[in-house]
Order: C-alpha cells, then sequence, then structure tokens
C-alpha cells in the first residue's frame, strides 16, 4: 500500500511528504487484481479526523493500470463501505483539481475554490448525506 502511494503520490507527482499521520486511524481499501497484485488503494477518514464530514482520500491507481475503469470501481467501492460504516453521512474528500470531472461521476460537487496542497491545485468537493 505504501511503496503504490509513494510510486504515484512521492516519485510521479511529487515531492512531497505522503505519510500524513492519519492511517493508524484510517480504512484502508486495497484493490488488487486476481494474482493479489496491488492495483489500487483508497483510505476512508472517520468525520473529525481531515474534515468534520467522512473522509475518503488517498484515491490512487497504478499509472499501468489507468484507464481500465478501475479508479471508477474502487471509489464505488469505498462509497458503498462508507454507507454501510456511516450510513447517511456526508463525504467530503480534497480533490485534485483536475480529476473534479471524475469525481461528479460519484455524485460529489465542489465546495471550496482552489487551492494549493503540496504544489498540486486542490478543491474541496462534497457528497451529500443520502
Amino acid at each position: 500500500m505504501l511503496a503504490l502511494r509513494s510510486k504515484v503520490f512521492v516519485l510521479e507527482q511529487g515531492p512531497y511528504l505522503d505519510a500524513d499521520g492519519a492511517d493508524r486511524a484510517a480504512w484502508h481499501l486495497l484493490g488488487r487484481n486476481a494474482a493479489g497484485e496491488l492495483m489500487a488503494y483508497l483510505r476512508m477518514l472517520d468525520p473529525g479526523i481531515k474534515f468534520d464530514e467522512v473522509s475518503i482520500g488517498r484515491v490512487v491507481v497504478d499509472a499501468a493500470r489507468r484507464g481500465q475503469g478501475i479508479g471508477h470501481a474502487l471509489l464505488r467501492e469505498g462509497l458503498a463501505r462508507c454507507a454501510g460504516v456511516w450510513p447517511g453521512a456526508a463525504v467530503r474528500i480534497g480533490a485534485q483539481a483536475h480529476l473534479q470531472a471524475f469525481y461528479r461521476q460519484h455524485g460529489f460537487v465542489t465546495a471550496s475554490a482552489e487551492y494549493l496542497e503540496d504544489g498540486i491545485a486542490h478543491v474541496q468537493m462534497l457528497r451529500s448525506a443520502r
């Protein structure tokens, strides 16, 4: 999990500090193929850890696997898990600004102006309570 995150967030997009201290409190969703290889990952955080709402973050798909719908499948599963653990709760994310269209497909709306985080433009996005 940390190797995949480092490969994308530190080597591909970075450098920045990926390990932010929230992993110990997170719920981790690992997307593996039939051979057990890690292809994708995201983490879910309880309300109050990053935002007042439930949060999903560190959404990552290995570069060699992008464009195959894995990110959509991963996010759908993550949202389903959020609904099971926190029924009816809203979900807030800090999304890279260029990925807003991706997150909109899953019910998120932009909820902030752009801001820089680790040198990359981000926006907060919110998926209303359901």
